[in-house]
């Protein structure tokens, strides 16, 4: 409704070191109009207070945020109709400008870290910090956890002046801590990736084929139901069949399944292409194997082929 209740207010400022009573004090101090409710005029009079030299900051990051957003702008409008090293080239500023951003970022995160850390030091003692009840949207627990991460030694960013010093004011890490500090980092790397929403597809390619290449394999399934009495002499014809086929170069692979309470046997043969099945049917071994079936089967074996790409 624009204002803040103190419920709204505390589930957006508690930080996990302020008590209740203080966030309390702390409410009534920055309402100065004494309605038990803040407004947009008493939150900015409070803070600009404080602003030191995070006004210029923060000034500095509404001007990096319109500059960006009119390079987004024009880089929409300009990147169809650029040459592939030109848009080679915008992609890498994009990388890189996003790369720069997150630096700054880690920083920050280890900044807020480190303080909340020492302060929670500082005051260890019979306050009681107080427990969020309300969760506000957003991803502020998952921002806590990456803050957290950002304190590794590990860190790219370890070695920056800031994150040098402010590393002091976090005590007690062991090789234990940092161990579950990079499980927490691969986990929230997983997160993000769930709750991104900007998913981009990528374009679909086609391969064009040039005539006759061998690109693709042959796969076959063949069922036969084999007259019950002949079982163990088909047994013995498939074995020779299996042998003698598995032999050639262009057979990749032959699997056999029987059904228990049936007499039909299913094969599955892999072909490195169609010309080498075809060349295969023509053999020797293949054509009595045949022979054999016409004796040995119930019915007509069904023969089923699929191509698959020979590329993954």
């Amino acid at each position: 409704d624009g204002k803040l209740s103190f419920d709204e207010f505390r589930a957006y400022f508690a930080d996990g070191v302020l008590s209740g009573e203080e966030l309390h004090e702390l409410f009534h101090a920055v309402d100065t109009h004494n309605t038990d409710n803040l407004d947009t005029e008493e939150l900015c009079e409070y803070f600009s207070q404080h602003l030191g030299e995070y006004g210029n900051v923060l000034s500095v990051l509404e001007d990096l945020n319109i500059t960006i957003l009119k390079a987004m702008d024009k880089t929409k409008k300009d990147y169809q109709e650029s040459s592939s090293l030109e848009q080679f080239v915008t992609r890498f500023l994009l990388k890189e400008t996003l790369n720069q951003l997150q630096s700054l970022q880690t920083s920050l995160e280890c900044a807020m870290e480190a303080t909340e850390e020492q302060t929670r030091q500082e005051r260890q003692g019979p306050t009681k910090p107080e427990v969020l009840s309300i969760k506000r949207p957003g991803k502020r627990s998952a921002r806590r956890l990456q803050r957290n991460n950002s304190l590794s030694p590990n860190s790219p960013h370890f070695g920056t002046a800031l994150y040098s010093s402010l590393f002091k004011f976090s005590k007690g890490w062991t090789e234990e801590d940092n161990q579950w500090i990079t499980q927490i980092n691969r986990l929230q790397k997983l997160i993000d990736r769930l709750e991104k929403k900007d998913l981009k597809l990528e374009p679909f390619e086609e391969e064009v084929l040039e005539e006759n290449a061998r690109s693709h394999i042959m796969i076959v399934q063949r069922q036969m139901s084999v007259i019950e009495e002949d079982i163990e002499a088909f047994r013995l014809a498939l074995k020779q069949y299996v042998e003698s086929a598995s032999a050639q170069d262009s057979c990749f692979h032959i699997s056999i399944q029987k059904p228990s309470n049936d007499s039909r046997f299913i094969i599955y043969e892999f072909w490195e292409n169609s010309s080498a099945w075809n060349s295969h049917l023509q053999m020797n071994y293949s054509k009595t194997f045949q022979r054999y079936n016409v004796d040995f089967l119930e019915t007509p074996e069904l023969t089923t082929t699929m191509l698959v790409p020979g590329k993954y």
